[in-house]
C-alpha cells in the first residue's frame, strides 16, 4: 500500500498455468493419481445448466454454474509485472502456493484426499 501509486491499479496474480496444470499439480501434491480423462466442456455446461434449474427447484446451491463453464473455455493470462516493479510484488509459485493450501483444505474438511 505503501508504494502504489495513486490513482494507479495492479494485478496482484501469480504465474499463469492451465486448468490442467493446476490439477497435475495438486495430484502430485497430495500423492493421488492425475486425472485419466477429461469431460467435454459441452458436458459440463450441460450439467452447470441442470444445476441451476435443481437450485430454482430446491434451494441447494450448484457446484458450477455455466458462467463457470465460461471462465473453463478460455486460457486467461493476466500479467504483474507492474506490481512487480513498482510494488516489488513476487508473488509463490503455483507448487508453493498449492502445498499451503491443499493440506488446510483438508484440514478444515472441504476437500479429501
Amino acid at each position: 500500500m505503501d508504494k502504489g501509486r495513486l490513482g494507479e491499479r495492479y494485478l496482484l496474480t501469480g504465474e499463469n498455468a492451465s486448468f490442467s496444470r493446476v490439477l497435475d499439480t495438486a495430484a502430485t501434491i497430495t500423492r493421488t493419481e492425475k486425472p485419466r480423462f477429461s469431460i467435454p466442456l459441452w458436458v459440463i455446461e450441460a450439467y452447470g445448466w441442470l444445476s441451476i434449474l435443481l437450485f430454482h427447484l430446491t434451494g441447494k446451491l450448484p457446484l458450477l454454474c455455466p458462467a463457470s463453464v465460461h471462465v473453463l473455455r478460455h486460457q486467461w493470462a493476466y500479467s504483474f509485472e507492474k506490481a512487480r516493479i513498482e510494488l516489488d510484488y513476487n508473488p509463490r509459485s503455483l507448487k508453493e502456493g498449492l502445498d499451503e493450501l491443499l493440506p488446510w483444505l483438508k484440514s478444515s474438511g472441504a476437500i479429501t484426499y
